[in-house]
């Protein structure tokens, strides 16, 4: 690029078409912003308006390998933005990127911040794994200054290239959900139990298929296991009608010989993770029979209480296979106390959450 100067009452040479102003004026009672790229019009705008009150202007004109920054933005958000998201923008080369559907947020995080390593370039996000609504704003691409190097874009777009997006959102998908409690929870508990499994399921678009009561032994809870978990990827049984997702309750997560623990191991199945980094529901585990993730659920967030399972069930919802990967990402940011509300479904915004 190269800086040139506008001289007030002085007509601009021709071949300025395109320059960028570096500053905001008022040509002709009109406002021009700095960024604006100068038209032909704009330079003859400029030379007949004696009353500019200004000095000579510094304008940037762009030579080969450079590009505006509105132009910058829009390759930048084209090389990071996935499925579910549309864009807004550019304005002063600020490109919003914008959830078409309710679902989680995921992002590249350590490529994120390597491409924010890249000066100019700037790329902003809410934190991965968020759960967000239709019509969030859920990230942001800019360009600082008004004229950028390509080979600065272009580095950038080599850092988003390659495996999943750098953004995208999984829309949450209508699945089938179990759910298989121990005989242990006590009848009286059970209304407000299976209402509150049943705002979690049906606000994030899935359905409660089955609620089972068995009684706290190896062979019942098994059958429950078996009648309702999806076989593996070869089995010739697809199985329509079993459900994608069970969701457990009174289980002891500590014991190893707990019949939900045994049942999974005899059904060919494996326990994931017992225990998650994050607080409260640190208590609660993951595992999966076949092509079922099963979630078994901690006390403390059976009824009333905000708990990282409400981090965890959004996430198998969206069809996220039952992983360690998964659970690890709950870590960052898993004190899940009252300011962290922001990170819950809408539902459990509103429920009981720690101190600290």
């Amino acid at each position: 690029m190269r800086l040139e100067r506008l001289t007030p009452g002085r007509r601009p040479p021709a071949e300025l078409a395109g320059a960028v102003l570096a500053r905001d004026l008022v040509v002709g009672g009109s406002r021009w912003s700095k960024g604006r790229r100068l038209s032909t019009a704009d330079l003859a705008a400029w030379a007949a308006d004696p009353s500019l009150g200004v000095g000579p202007v510094t304008v940037i004109v762009l030579e080969a390998g450079d590009l505006h920054e509105d132009d910058a933005a829009l390759r930048l958000a084209e090389a990071v933005a996935g499925p579910g998201l549309t864009r807004r923008g550019p304005s002063q080369s600020r490109v919003d990127l914008i959830a078409e559907h309710d679902g989680v947020l995921h992002v590249r995080v350590t490529e994120l911040e390597r491409l924010n390593r890249l000066d100019p370039l700037e790329i902003f996000t809410r934190l991965d794994g968020s759960i967000v609504a239709a019509g969030d704003l859920v990230a942001s691409v800019k360009v600082a200054p008004h004229v950028v190097a390509a080979s600065v874009v272009e580095a950038g777009e080599r850092v988003a290239a390659g495996g999943t997006p750098l953004v995208r959102i999984a829309p949450f998908r209508p699945m089938r959900v179990a759910v298989v409690v121990k005989e242990s929870l006590r009848a009286a508990d059970r209304p407000r139990f299976e209402a509150s499994v049943r705002t979690k399921v049906e606000s994030l678009g899935s359905a409660i298929v089955a609620i089972d009561y068995v009684a706290d032994e190896d062979a019942p809870v098994a059958a429950a296991l078996a009648r309702h978990a999806q076989p593996g990827r070869h089995a010739r049984d697809r199985s329509a009608g079993r459900a994608d997702v069970i969701l457990t309750a009174g289980g002891r997560s500590t014991d190893p010989s707990d019949p939900f623990f045994t049942a999974i191991e005899g059904l060919g199945g494996r326990v994931v993770r017992r225990g998650v980094p994050a607080h409260p529901g640190s208590m609660l585990w993951l595992a999966r029979v076949g092509r079922t993730a099963i979630l078994g659920l901690p006390t403390c967030g059976a009824y009333s209480k905000a708990t990282a399972a409400d981090l965890l069930l959004p996430r198998l919802l969206t069809g996220e296979p039952p992983t360690r990967t998964t659970v690890a990402h709950l870590g960052h940011g898993g004190v899940l106390t009252r300011e962290m509300r922001f990170r819950f479904p809408p539902y459990a915004r509103e429920l009981e959450a720690p101190d600290g």
